[in-house]
């Protein structure tokens, strides 16, 4: 649904996207088709040189476009986008993000539970398996295992319990919630911004859920992701998570 010109939308789409115009236009197509009942604007940064392959103004809601001139991180593309979004919630999704209907209409009303500070869908493969994108707080020791060959360095959360945090893929905020807590940490410029991010709105006295009443389907496409650089980033993000004052306060916090 197209917002009037002087009415503002409910909900803020951010999507960052790094030479995936041809999925973010999947992803616009889908949001077209199944989200036509929701009031919403997307803003779409370009975060390194492209063309984008489909026309801004072809939707039926506005899409408002950000061009970086230098790579910015996850974290801080995100912010940037807040900074001009309108709606009264944030939507943070990845370009690989499919949709098969329209999940904002539970998502919101999980938001607007007392004390709900941030909800996702529950994510599932092309294959419709579920993906662990609800988690439960992450140890130094789970990623020793990881590196021994044992088992994945994060634990999904326990069916019932309330996760320590969600993936970063898609993740829906209250307005008000988001820049409370500061957004995101950009000192983070690729992984564990998610987390920390979560664990600071917990910390802040939020609930996190996870919405497994709707999916959304995650496109995974991670060649890119071997590179070294992509290594390098990971490693600086587990050292600032690690030894961070939140990971500190979230161990605390668990064990009171």
């Amino acid at each position: 649904m197209m917002p009037g010109a002087s009415e503002l939308p409910d909900i803020s789409i951010s999507i960052v996207s790094h030479g995936q115009s041809d999925l973010v236009g999947q992803l616009l197509r889908d949001i077209g088709r199944y989200c036509a009942g929701t009031s919403l604007e997307i803003i779409l940064t370009i975060n390194v040189p492209e063309s984008v392959s489909f026309e801004t103004s072809g939707f039926a809601f506005p899409v408002r476009e950000i061009r970086n001139p230098i790579p910015k991180g996850f974290g801080e593309n995100h912010n940037a986008a807040f900074k001009r979004a309108e709606g009264r919630y944030f939507c943070v999704m990845n370009p690989d993000i499919r949709l098969h209907s329209d999940p904002f209409p539970e998502l919101v009303a999980q938001l607007r539970m007392p004390d709900v500070g941030v909800v996702a869908p529950q994510i599932v493969n092309g294959e419709g398996r579920r993906e662990d994108n609800a988690r439960d707080l992450p140890t130094p020791g789970e990623l020793v295992r990881k590196l021994l060959g044992g088992s994945s360095a994060v634990q999904s959360a326990q069916e019932g319990s309330e996760p320590a945090w969600l993936a970063g893929m898609f993740l829906l905020f209250q307005r008000d919630t988001f820049a409370g807590v500061g957004g995101f940490d950009e000192r983070y410029f690729l992984y564990y911004e998610d987390v920390d991010l979560c664990l600071r709105i917990g910390l802040a006295g939020y609930h996190i859920r996870l919405c497994d009443a709707v999916t959304a389907i995650h496109d995974a496409r991670r060649s890119s992701h071997r590179e070294p650089k992509y290594l390098r980033w990971h490693l600086s993000s587990i050292l600032r998570f690690f030894l961070s004052d939140v990971y500190r306060q979230a161990r605390r916090r668990q064990h009171e």
